[in-house]
C-alpha cells in the first residue's frame, strides 16, 4: 500500500510539472508606462488535509469533485525548523511570513521575533484583508495571519492583536477571547470604537461601507456532523461579496478546519463531510476566480493528520465468516491520530498560477504569492 500512495503522490507532482500548457494564463499587461492592476490573492486551506483526504471528494461525493479543475499542482514539504512533523502554528506561519519557525510560534520566526505576514505587508499596499475559519479566530491557522506571539495558546493576547489589526472581514468562533476576558478588557467595544459592523448571533448580511467581524460561537464552531450547518460557505459567499463591493484587491485566507479533527479523532464521517464541505466552498471561490480572473487562488494544508489511506471495503459473509471485499465501496483508513510528515498537495488557478507547480517547502507558497504581487 504505501508504494501505491508513493506512486499517487509522484503522479500528483507530475500533473503540476508538465501542465503548464493545459491552462490559459489571464494577460495583465497594460499599455507601456501603466501598471498592471493588483491581483487579488485567495488562500485557501484545508487543515489537515492530505492526498488522501483530498481523494474521499471522489469516492463519497455525489458529484465530479472541484479539484478536478485544477491543472497547476504541487507539493510541499511540511517540516517546521525544530521537528519533522510540524503542527499548524508552524505551519501556518511558514505561510504566512516565508519562514520557518518552532513549533507552536504564531508569526514569529525560530528567534521568537515578530516576523511581517503577507497580510500586513499587503496591507500596506493597499489590500482589503479577511479571515475565515470554523475555529476560533484567535487559533493557530487564522492567528499566523495577524499575530504575534511566542505560543499559540496565548488566545487573550491573539484576540487583542486582532483588535489592532485592522482586517476588513473577520468570520469565526472565539467569543471567550473577546468578552469574557480574565483582564476584564471587552474588545467589543474596541472593534465597534473603530467602526467595525459586530455580530456575535448570527452571519449577517456584511456593511459594505465597513469593518466586519461575526464571532459567532463561544470557542470553535461545531463540527458538520453535529450540526454546524452552512456556516463556511455562507461566510465565504458575504465575504466576496463585501470585497467586490469594493474597488481596491484583497487578500483573504478561508479555513476549512475540522478536516484535521476528524483525523484526530480517527473519524471517518466527520472526515469525509468536511472535506465535502470544503469542496463546496472551493467551488464558490472557483466561480469568483472564472468572473475575476485577475485573481491568483491558493489552495493548500498545513500538514496531514491521521495517516489516512483509502483501501478495500471488506464485509464478513455471513455463510462462511470470512472476509470479502465489496468492490462498489471504498473504505478510510487511519494509521494514527497525529500530524503525519507527508507532503501536502498545493492546488493554485489563476493569476501566477503556474509557478505553484513542482515541489519545495512550505514557506516558499509565501514567496510565491509575493512573486505574483510583486510583479504588477
Amino acid at each position: 500500500m504505501k508504494n501505491t500512495y508513493i506512486k499517487a503522490l509522484l503522479a500528483t507532482a507530475a500533473l503540476g510539472l508538465f501542465a503548464c500548457n493545459a491552462e490559459r494564463q489571464t494577460d495583465n499587461s497594460k499599455p507601456e508606462g501603466q501598471k498592471a492592476a493588483a491581483p487579488n490573492i485567495i488562500l485557501l486551506i484545508g487543515d489537515g488535509m492530505g492526498v488522501p483526504q483530498v481523494s474521499t471528494a471522489y469516492y463519497f461525493g455525489d458529484e465530479q469533485s472541484n479539484f478536478s479543475e485544477f491543472k497547476h499542482i504541487g507539493l510541499h514539504r511540511t517540516a517546521d525548523a525544530t521537528h519533522k512533523v510540524t503542527d499548524s502554528a508552524a505551519g501556518a506561519t511558514a505561510f504566512s511570513t516565508g519562514e520557518k519557525t518552532y513549533k507552536r510560534a504564531i508569526g514569529v520566526g525560530a528567534d521568537s521575533l515578530s516576523r511581517e505576514t503577507i497580510l500586513e505587508y499587503l496591507q500596506t499596499k493597499g489590500y482589503k484583508t479577511g479571515l475565515i475559519s470554523l475555529t476560533t479566530i484567535t487559533h493557530a491557522t487564522p492567528a499566523a495571519f495577524y499575530a504575534h506571539v511566542t505560543d499559540r495558546d496565548m488566545h487573550e493576547e491573539i484576540a487583542f492583536q486582532l483588535s489592532e489589526a485592522n482586517v476588513d472581514f473577520v468570520a469565526g468562533g472565539g467569543r471567550n477571547f473577546f468578552g469574557k476576558r480574565s483582564d476584564g478588557k471587552n474588545l467589543y467595544k474596541s472593534f465597534l470604537g473603530k467602526g467595525y459592523h459586530l455580530d456575535t448571533v448570527a452571519l449577517s448580511t456584511p456593511k459594505f461601507d465597513k469593518k466586519n467581524i461575526f464571532l459567532l460561537a463561544d470557542e470553535s464552531m461545531p463540527a458538520k456532523i453535529e450540526g454546524r450547518g452552512e456556516f463556511l460557505t455562507e461566510a465565504t459567499t458575504n465575504a466576496l461579496s463585501y470585497f467586490s463591493n469594493n474597488e481596491s484587491p484583497f487578500f483573504m485566507m478561508i479555513e476549512e478546519s475540522y478536516i484535521d479533527w476528524g483525523g484526530h479523532d480517527t473519524n471517518k464521517e466527520m472526515l469525509i463531510s468536511e472535506v465535502e464541505e470544503m469542496d463546496k466552498t472551493l467551488g464558490l471561490v472557483l466561480d469568483f476566480v472564472k468572473k475575476n480572473p485577475n485573481t491568483l487562488l491558493v489552495v493548500t494544508a498545513d500538514h496531514e493528520t491521521g495517516g489516512v489511506s483509502l483501501g478495500k471495503y471488506l464485509t464478513k459473509d455471513p455463510k462462511t465468516g470470512r472476509m470479502k471485499e465489496d468492490p462498489t465501496q471504498t473504505e478510510v483508513y487511519f494509521d494514527t491520530d497525529q500530524h503525519t510528515a507527508e507532503l501536502i498537495p498545493v492546488f493554485a488557478k489563476g493569476v501566477g498560477a503556474e509557478n505553484f507547480q513542482g515541489i519545495y517547502e512550505n514557506n516558499e507558497i509565501y514567496h510565491k504569492i509575493r512573486m505574483v504581487v510583486d510583479e504588477k
